[in-house]
């Protein structure tokens, strides 16, 4: 048995010595009395505060068949192929998060580059999902750059162009990967947004933003190469390879609709669907990139 001293218990509670031989003479606390001395089984120590741990209402509550979060085709091709049976959500990142934190999805995608610009994803969900058993599982990594018309005729080669040649800009919803990386983007590069021909309205999904630039109601958003192909737009490289997760708790990625996902992600017919489409790298797809 592993046992531990008074001491060594207040400092693993961050209590004092004299709280702990309290607690324990009122039976507050599990231990033993052996030769005068108390002595503390650390896995009942540990057991005795995951019974008091306060967790979020509706913890032990399933969830609904629901993806949510961010737009990404092939995974949206890959749910419905898979017969996951999940419905899809297509509502932002940070949105996808909050769904999966209040037990309303399954399971969310998500593309938020780290503060520090390091990494993407960790930060965000270690600071916004409060269950325990969170974990966080590489879809793919994808190619971001600015979609514009076919032809491009207003010969944008990169973002430095933007303030010159006034394309209509059609931004994302604030709470979506693309937004946030938008924004970190023109200020590194020195831009001011009051200097852009920003568009009022705003694109729910990369499909709206390809959609109304392919019909001539914008010139130009930033977006992934997959959509742009999709779409029959030309896309501009801006020499980002972001990482898409999708999170989840341990529990539901051992159920049927995930299982179900990650199945076909293995498959012949998977990988074709994902050459036939642009600027996908799935070398890390599988891999736990986050475990809470």
């Amino acid at each position: 048995m592993d046992l531990m001293t008074t001491a060594e218990v207040a400092d693993y509670l961050r209590l004092k010595e004299r709280t702990v031989y309290e607690m324990a003479s009122r039976r507050q606390i599990p231990c033993t009395r052996a030769t005068g001395k108390l002595l503390f089984s650390r896995k009942l120590i540990e057991r005795w505060v995951e019974g008091r741990t306060e967790l979020p209402l509706g913890y032990d509550a399933a969830p609904p068949p629901i993806y949510a979060g961010s737009s990404d085709p092939l995974l949206e091709w890959a749910l419905r192929e898979s017969g996951s049976g999940l419905a899809v959500l297509a509502n932002g990142s940070r949105n996808g998060l909050e769904h999966l934190a209040q037990g309303q999805a399954v399971m969310a995608g998500l593309h938020i580059r780290d503060p520090n610009g390091g990494s993407y994803n960790v930060e965000t969900v270690r600071r916004e999902i409060p269950y325990p058993d969170v974990v966080a599982i590489r879809w793919a990594e994808r190619e971001q750059g600015l979609l514009v018309a076919p032809g491009n005729p207003l010969g944008i080669q990169s973002l430095e162009d933007l303030p010159g040649r006034q394309p209509r800009i059609l931004l994302r919803p604030e709470g979506t990967g693309s937004r946030a990386l938008f924004d970190a983007l023109i200020q590194e590069h020195g831009l001011e947004q009051a200097a852009l021909n920003l568009l009022v309205r705003e694109a729910p999904t990369e499909g709206d933003l390809a959609t109304e630039i392919a019909e001539d109601e914008a010139d130009c958003g930033l977006g992934i190469a997959a959509v742009a192909g999709r779409y029959g737009l030309d896309f501009i490289p801006l020499d980002i390879r972001e990482a898409f997760d999708l999170v989840m708790r341990r529990r539901d990625y051992f159920e049927a609709p995930v299982q179900k996902l990650f199945a076909i992600a293995r498959s012949e017919a998977f990988l074709k669907r994902a050459e036939s489409y642009r600027g996908y790298d799935l070398q890390r797809l599988g891999e736990v990139t986050y475990n809470g």
